[in-house]
């Protein structure tokens, strides 16, 4: 994650991240540039999960924050640790592609073969259809120099809390009443179809994540803190015990800060156990498929039927 920043666009941010569309979207009708120009126009492609149009859905894309066209080489911000830096800014390295009138073929790492139709919508956006799923996604340009990968990470902490098989408590400050929470070590934030549940754990001690007997299931959240796009809150449900409430507050790549409003104590948590998306090589013994199975983005609109017809005339 770069550095905050002192200054916000927000311009940048009612551009960026507009989840609503109108009904009409004009198109360019004849791009004065080729296709392979045009996705080499700018450096990152944001994927704007909530525009999407079709009931389909492809893998890649549905996972990606960003994509990038570089030389034949596709790259994407996959994960929320170390977006900014990973990469120079434009993430792993996740395929080929290759583009003929506005085609766009894609050979993928893990997903193999997938090809688009693509229509320029505007300066900064373009729609890729995808007439195997008959579904459209919409990706906004911009260049690494005035992308804000800040907003990008805060605005899906969700998906951040969930890079890590589990989160070890690392400390717990000497003030604060004694409270519940106090016995709680490890926690872990599933993804996938658990997407808002939480496992706790009192077990201490324990190098290996996957031998931490956990405890407690339980629904948890993430909220926003007003004026403060930096803050966030956390609530775990304990189901007949209680809700506990935090500050949320992120210290790095791999630590955030836990403060508990009823007691006033502060903890702090560590990732343990960093997963990492669509890397070409299996880590920790866990292959990159069976990840992937785990985690993709979700689309906090409503589904629509996708109007596009798949119009492609020319065949290689």
């Amino acid at each position: 994650m770069k550095t905050l920043k002192l200054l916000f666009g927000f311009a940048f941010v009612a551009t960026l991240f507009t989840s609503c569309y109108v009904e009409e979207t004009h198109y360019i009708d004849e791009p004065s540039i080729s296709l392979n120009q045009l996705l080499n126009s700018y450096d990152l492609w944001y994927v704007d999960i909530n525009e999407t149009q079709g009931y389909g859905e492809t893998p890649f894309l549905q996972i990606a924050f960003t994509v990038s066209f570089r030389n034949g080489i596709m790259y994407a911000n996959n994960n929320l640790v170390g977006i900014g830096s990973q990469g120079n800014g434009y993430g792993v390295e996740i395929g080929s592609y290759d583009t003929y009138n506005m085609v766009l073929d894609i050979n993928h790492i893990i997903d193999g073969y997938d090809s688009f139709d693509v229509y320029q919508v505007d300066n900064n956006t373009i729609e890729l259809y995808n007439p195997f799923n008959d579904t459209s996604y919409f990706l906004h340009g911009y260049q690494r120099s005035n992308f804000d990968y800040d907003f990008v990470f805060y605005d899906n902490i969700h998906y951040f809390l969930q890079e890590y098989e589990a989160w070890e408590k690392t400390y717990t400050s000497n003030y604060g009443a004694l409270n519940d929470f106090d016995n709680e070590n490890y926690l872990q934030f599933l993804s996938g179809g658990n997407d808002d549940t939480f496992r706790s754990s009192q077990d201490s001690n324990i190098y290996n994540p996957d031998n931490i007997y956990w405890d407690f299931t339980g629904s948890y959240g993430v909220g926003n803190v007003s004026s403060n796009m930096y803050q966030k809150t956390l609530t775990l449900d304990y189901d007949f015990f209680d809700n506990e409430f935090f500050e949320l507050s992120v210290i790095d790549d791999n630590t955030v800060e836990l403060y508990h409003s009823n007691s006033g104590t502060v903890y702090e948590f560590k990732g343990v156990g960093y997963i990492q998306y669509y890397k070409d090589a299996p880590t920790q013994g866990k292959s990159v498929i069976q990840e992937d199975e785990l985690k993709k983005r979700k689309q906090n609109t409503k589904k629509v039927e996708n109007t596009r017809e798949n119009t492609r005339k020319t065949q290689k």
